[in-house]
């Protein structure tokens, strides 16, 4: 079937949202010009088109209701059984719900997604399934992945398992609660602003933030690609290296992997803390809205990390309190240029692209009422920021990102890990139904000073649960330099045997 051709009126309509004045004569003319190039749109179109093979069967599962699910964690339940031995073998593992996984439906915490079903599996489902786990289906993420609370995923909020009517964090908001609570052994989530790391801190489970490019992001629905990352989920140090040692890697279709690496993270876990050098970060302990409880907690952490052989000293990282800043033109006008004007997957890389999720995801404007109040915001920043300053404020602030990695850059030259509070709070109540614009907007972003930062400069870091404060968890985070996973996991399973965090 021909591609469909734009009529003479069509052509005039066109031009003119381009600034071209086209009258009818020179949009017949150009019309026909055309041609040739739409012969090639047939061409293109009548060819099958290049996706992975789907190897493992299963059925598209179903959303189960609230006895089955009292926490609002599950997206989807099914059971799709990897290969019949490897390392994840008897393993159970979720999926953030903007991750594809053939056949079954992919909303991405939107209803304006809801009949979105992938035709192919990730990359990372493919290795997880080729090692031996069991994937029992997809974990709640929050609308398009804009927040960093538990409260805006469709149908509704998924609860923190450690104290139901509490924040699970996000957006990986469903991984975390469904590790927390045991349903499953690994998770993998997404992190573009620290939607890994927040959800473990507040659930108190381990996730990992990997370098930038280290495990392929093909498959899973993007916000900026400079920003994109995926990273294991789990409730143990040597779980959550065993996951990365199984997904990370260049997969040959995602155009983030350059220099990507893989290694053995297993062997790292018994090694040790001794003669690790860690900075404590002093700005990562003076955030707007840090805790005492939560400052404390950790520097008890990076005692018990002396304690274990570490060499630990304060370390002065100006930078670091810029990350936000950068973040919000990089973040919102790439996620408009990208997510929404890009329907899902924009232009200019060489990667796999989803072709049904960019026919879905482009019917966004037609019930752009429904986006969430966190997305709303967002675009409307990013839009404001593209069409009234031409981009130059994305442009600024990743020319100036090279100045903050290089800033953490001089803080590795002395140090062979930076830590400091993951968050500056422990879980905060679930907004209520009748709650303010203003209340639904803080719960979502108040968090993530500290771990926004990493996800511009692209460094690896990780979450590891360290005590309680108010009988909640509190997140330890340790970052390493590029391409270091290894030694973050050294320094966390260290911590992890040091003492049982649950009772401090």
């Amino acid at each position: 079937m021909a591609v469909p051709r734009p009529s003479a009126a069509d052509l005039v309509a066109l031009g003119a949202g381009l600034g071209l004045r086209l009258s009818p004569e020179e949009a017949a003319a150009f019309g026909t010009l055309m041609a040739a190039n739409f012969e090639a749109y047939d061409i293109v179109d009548a060819l099958p088109d290049e996706l992975p093979p789907v190897r493992y069967p299963r059925t598209p599962g179903y959303r189960p209701g609230a006895a089955e699910d009292p926490l609002g964690a599950w997206a989807r339940k099914t059971a799709v059984a990897g290969a019949g031995e490897g390392p994840l073998a008897g393993r159970t593992a979720v999926l953030k719900d903007n991750i594809a996984l053939a056949g079954v439906p992919m909303a991405n915490g939107s209803v304006t997604l809801e009949s979105h079903v992938p035709l192919y599996d990730a990359t990372v489902a493919t290795r997880m399934l080729d090692a031996g786990a069991t994937i029992l289906g997809k974990a709640v993420c929050e609308h398009f992945c804009l927040s960093g609370g538990s409260h805006t995923a469709q149908p509704g909020p998924v609860h923190n398992p450690r104290r139901p009517g509490f924040s699970a964090g996000g957006s990986s908001s469903g991984c975390a609660a469904l590790v927390a609570s045991g349903a499953v052994d690994f998770a993998i989530g997404g992190d573009q602003g620290g939607s890994v790391r927040i959800p473990a801190a507040y659930c108190g489970v381990v996730g990992l933030k990997p370098t930038h490019g280290l495990v392929p992001y093909t498959g899973a629905m993007p916000i900026e690609a400079t920003l994109d990352h995926l990273g294991p989920m789990t409730a143990t140090v040597a779980d959550n290296a065993l996951l990365l040692s199984v997904i990370a890697g260049p997969d040959g279709l995602d155009p983030r992997q350059t220099g990507a690496v893989a290694a053995d993270y297993g062997a790292a876990v018994g090694r040790g803390a001794e003669r690790l050098r860690i900075g404590l970060v002093e700005e990562g302990f003076s955030l707007p809205g840090m805790q005492p409880g939560v400052a404390a907690s950790v520097r008890a952490g990076a005692e018990r990390l002396a304690g274990a052989g570490a060499t630990v000293e304060s370390v002065s990282v100006a930078e670091h309190r810029l990350g936000p800043a950068l973040w919000a033109p990089i973040g919102a006008e790439g996620l408009m240029a990208q997510m929404m004007h890009g329907n899902g997957m924009g232009f200019n890389w060489k990667g796999l692209y989803d072709l049904a999720l960019i026919d879905d995801h482009s019917r966004w404007r037609g019930s752009a009422a429904l986006l969430s109040p966190t997305l709303k915001l967002t675009m409307l920043t990013g839009e404001w920021g593209l069409k009234h300053h031409n981009g130059r404020y994305y442009a600024k602030a990743q020319n100036l990102a090279r100045r903050l990695r290089a800033a953490y850059d001089a803080a590795f030259s002395r140090f062979d890990l930076l830590l400091m509070p993951t968050l500056p709070c422990v879980a905060t109540p679930l907004p209520g139904p009748d709650a303010t614009l203003g209340e639904i907007v803080a719960r979502a972003f108040e968090m993530s000073a500290s771990t926004a930062p990493f996800d511009i400069t692209g460094h690896p870091a990780i979450s590891v649960p360290c005590g309680l404060s108010d009988g909640l968890p509190v997140g330890l985070m340790l970052i390493a330099p590029h391409f270091q996973e290894a030694t973050l996991y050294r320094a966390a399973a260290a911590l992890e045997r040091a003492a049982d965090w649950q009772t401090l």
